[in-house]
Order: C-alpha cells, then structure tokens, then sequence
C-alpha cells in the first residue's frame, strides 16, 4: 500500500507495509485506489458519452467513501467497484480503468499537484453527498468531479495543474454554499444555543458523524420511547438547527473530538451510530454497540442500509439501559458546556455591533481557529493559542478542531461572545460570508481586514477548504500541525510565496508576530 492523504501519515511521508497509521490494512487501502481507478474509468466513459443519475450517485458514494476513516470493510468497496465497472460499461463499453501507481509514482511535483486535486475532490464529495441526501443537487458543482479525475488522469505540467487545483477550490465553494442552503432550508438557520456534557441518566444514543439528515430520522423514530439522543464530534452543530432542537430527546453531547473515541466509548453502556468518516478501528469494549450507516462500513458491524431503519440501534439501547445516574463530562478543558450555533446569518445580525467595537477599538483582531482535530503531537498549539489571546480579541471557530478550546470560559466583548463556534467542517463557507461581508462593510479587500486565519488540518475536507480559501485570494494563512506530506518542496514554495502560507511555530510567537506585541 501507499498511502498518504491524511495529517497522520507515518513519518510525516507515507504509509506503507501492512496497514496505514489509520488502521486501514493495506488490501483496504489497495481496494480503494482501486475503486479511484474505477471512477476515473466512469469519467472518462462521461466524457466521451453523458452522466446519468446512477453515475453522479455512484461518484460521489465512491469518492467519499475513500475519505480517511469512513470505510475499514473490503467487501462493501468490492461490491462498489463492481457498480462503478458496470455503470461505466452501460455508458461507454471498453473504457479503461486508471492504475492509480501512474499518481504514485509519478515525479514529485506533478504527484504534489495530482493529488492536490484527488484529495479535494474526495472531500468536496462528502459535501455534496450530504447536500444529494437533502435533494440539493448543483449541475456544475457534479459535472466537474468528472472533470476534476479526468484531468488527473492525463499527462500535466505545474502550469496546467495548477489552476486545476485552484478550480476545485472554487467549485468546492459552490459545493459549500449547496450544502449551506440544504442544511438550513431543511433544519432553519441555526441560532446560539447552549449545549451541556452531562449525560442525563437512563437509555441513550450516541451519534457521530456529519450527516444532519440521518440524525433527523432517528430523532423521528425514537421520539416517545425514553431514550435521548447526544451528538458527538462533527455532529455538536446539529442543537443549533430549529428543526433539529425542537425534539427534547436530543439533549447535549458526548465526549470530545473523534480521536478520543476509544477512549470515550470503553464500556460505554450505549450504542453509538456512525453516520459519516471518523470511526476509528472499534475496541473490544463496546464493538457490539457500534452501529453504521450510509457510506461508513466496517467488518462485523450491524450496518443500517438505505431504508433508514434504526430499530436495532434502538433495541441496543434499550437493552444497555444507560447510566444509573446523571453521568458528568467534560471538554478538554474541563468545561461542562459548549455553545455552538454561530453560523453566517447569526454572526451577521450583529455586524452592526461588531462593526462599532471595531471602530472603538475594544474588537483589535478576529482569529479564525479551527479546522481538524487529531492524535498527533502539537495540537496543543491551538488551546494555547486562545488561551494567550488579549481579551480584545474574538475566536471564530469550526470542525472538530473546536475542542481543543470549546469548553474555555474566555468572557465576552460587551456581549459578544469571544467564542463563536460556526458549526462543521463545511460551515468555513459561515466564516468566509462573515470575512467577505465585514470586507465590504469596511470597504477593503478581505486580506486587509484585523483577520487571521490559523488552520488545522488531518483530512480531505480540510484540503478542500483550504484550496477554496487559496481560490478566494485569502492570504497569511498558519497551518499546521504539520505541512502536508502530498505537497512537494517546490509546490509549497508557489503557494506559499502566493498566498504567504506558513506553517505555525508556537502560539507566543505567532501571535506575537500578528498582533505585534
């Protein structure tokens, strides 16, 4: 195997041998190049014929399901190249398949970009499958996942992958935006809420993931049969939703970001459903308790299939019974609550405010700090960072990257808040319309504005964001904790010179260097 897509990667350059730092075995990782090859196939038939509803389906299950931590089970990526294969034959017989080694192997540079475009196209699916789910679909946003693996598929130069690279920022900010009217227009806009750790005793389930939909039926069926519902990791934003909070079986959340979970759920006397990526390999301590839905699969697992019906996910529950008693949490901090529910529409009903403390001075500096969360050393960094932040100050804040400092008590600025969660991985769209919005209200350029944006990363997600800030024009970017191990020496010397990307050093000096003092 090869592998090297995610944060994790062995040695910061790949995984290699037996199985990847993820917990993925090698014939895993093999069968999901694989099925890559098969979707380029598909692109290539698209290309020379039509894309068809069975197709852009296919595609966007496909490509997510090759996302760090979303599918562990050989024979569920079996039986879905065997889908894509036969869907390309019935769209243009005879056409090849891609050996993904041709990316692999391929000189630094051009491997750097390729993958660049391949990772963001993996991400971007995620979102667009979630946004499919709702019934929101955008023809451009779905014609160049074609486009995206056909061009990767071709021989390239830096000069003609680049804006590739750059385009599947700015379709991914489409994508965003998709999702965003999906997840509002079915669950209303989310507003401030307050969210508790404690879990409540009695029969309870917990859900992760992303997917908002899929926890909206399962509210719906154990509505009445005294078992609450508590969201973990990614799934925090969903108490925000009108639609989502109206159910008071849905009570507060479960334990802290995904890399915690083995930890978190040993012995936990509940199921818990995994919607979406981030499953880790499950523990003996409570594998019997663990369910999957949708794109997620993992050996010997109860897996929920397309009708939707969790009755065994409900039976567990009732069979665990729970905590005797009210079972207290924290954050990493040792906060007992978190607020989420900041999104674009929230945030912006207070520009007006916002605008004023900016001009009075008691707003100096917004600091976007959040992206993905992970086991490896040096995420300190971040609760570090908003802990040595000045009270004049305010944190934005998104993805699972969020519980790193959550749960912190950092006070308010006449009111605001100097924590304003905005929601999941998908919602950086929230932060860019808050950033270009305040940009025209000061009539600047987004990059002149007291912003700065200090990034964590660990999967594909997160690339496409980032590729979509970069698309944007979006400059003096930290990222960390580490640099990615895909990007080549001289491709981050482009794109740093450009865009004045740098890597993070400590908390105290970086913010020395923004603040400058």
């Amino acid at each position: 195997m090869f592998c090297f897509q995610c944060q994790q990667t062995a040695h910061n350059t790949g995984c290699e041998g037996k199985a990847g730092v993820c917990g993925k075995k090698s014939d895993t990782a093999n069968f999901q190049d694989e099925l890559t090859g098969a979707l380029i196939g598909l692109s290539r038939a698209v290309k020379s014929a039509k894309a068809t509803e069975a197709s852009n389906k296919l595609m966007l299950k496909g490509l997510f399901t090759t996302i760090t931590n979303v599918n562990f089970y050989n024979d569920t990526i079996i039986k879905l190249i065997k889908e894509v294969q036969n869907e390309k034959e019935s769209i243009a017989p005879e056409t090849k398949d891609y050996d993904m080694a041709k990316i692999w192997e391929a000189d630094e540079d051009i491997r750097s970009l390729k993958s660049l475009i391949l990772f963001g196209l993996r991400g971007m699916a995620a979102y667009a499958y979630h946004a499919y789910a709702l019934g929101y679909r955008n023809e451009k946003v779905l014609s160049f996942f074609y486009e995206g693996l056909t061009a990767i598929s071709e021989e390239g130069s830096i000069d003609t992958l680049l804006p590739m690279v750059l385009k599947t920022g700015e379709i991914n900010f489409q994508c965003m935006e998709l999702l965003d009217h999906a997840n509002s227009g079915s669950y209303g806009t989310p507003i401030p809420t307050t969210v508790p750790l404690t879990i409540e005793k009695g029969p309870f389930i917990v859900v992760s993931g992303h997917d908002l939909h899929d926890l909206k039926l399962l509210l719906e069926q154990t509505k009445d049969k005294g078992i609450n519902i508590y969201t973990h990791c990614e799934m925090l934003p969903a108490h925000g939703y009108p639609e989502l909070k109206k159910y008071p079986h849905l009570k507060g959340n479960f334990g802290t970001a995904w890399q915690s979970q083995q930890s978190e759920f040993h012995n936990i006397p509940a199921p818990i459903l995994f919607t979406t990526n981030c499953l880790m390999p499950v523990r003996q301590s409570y594998c019997d308790r663990v369910f999957t839905t949708s794109i997620v699969s993992y050996p010997e697992l109860t897996h929920i299939g397309e009708d939707k019906d969790f009755t065994p996910v409900i039976e567990k529950a009732l069979e665990c019974g729970g905590y005797p008693e009210d079972h207290p949490m924290t954050g990493i901090n040792g906060g007992s609550i978190v607020t989420t529910g900041f999104a674009h529409e929230s945030v912006l009903s207070q520009a007006a405010k916002i605008i004023d403390l900016v001009k009075k001075g008691k707003i100096r500096h917004f600091f976007l700090i959040g992206g993905c969360d992970g086991a490896a050393p040096g995420r300190s960094y971040y609760t570090e960072f908003a802990k040595q932040l000045p009270m004049d100050t305010i944190i934005l804040t998104l993805a699972c990257g969020k519980y790193r400092l959550n749960d912190l008590d950092l006070g308010n600025i006449e009111g605001i808040p100097r924590i304003l969660d905005m929601g999941q991985c998908n919602d950086a769209y929230s932060a860019i319309r808050v950033a270009l919005a305040l940009a025209d209200a000061f009539t600047c350029d987004v990059n002149e504005l007291p912003l700065t944006l200090v990034l964590s990363w660990y999967e594909q997600k997160a690339v496409c964001i980032l590729l979509t800030l970069l698309h944007l024009g979006v400059k003096n970017i930290l990222l960390g904790p580490t640099l990615p191990a895909f990007i080549s020496p001289n491709v981050w010397n482009i794109l740093s010179k450009e865009y004045k990307l740098s890597k993070i050093t400590t908390a105290k000096e970086d913010i020395k260097k923004i603040l400058g003092n």
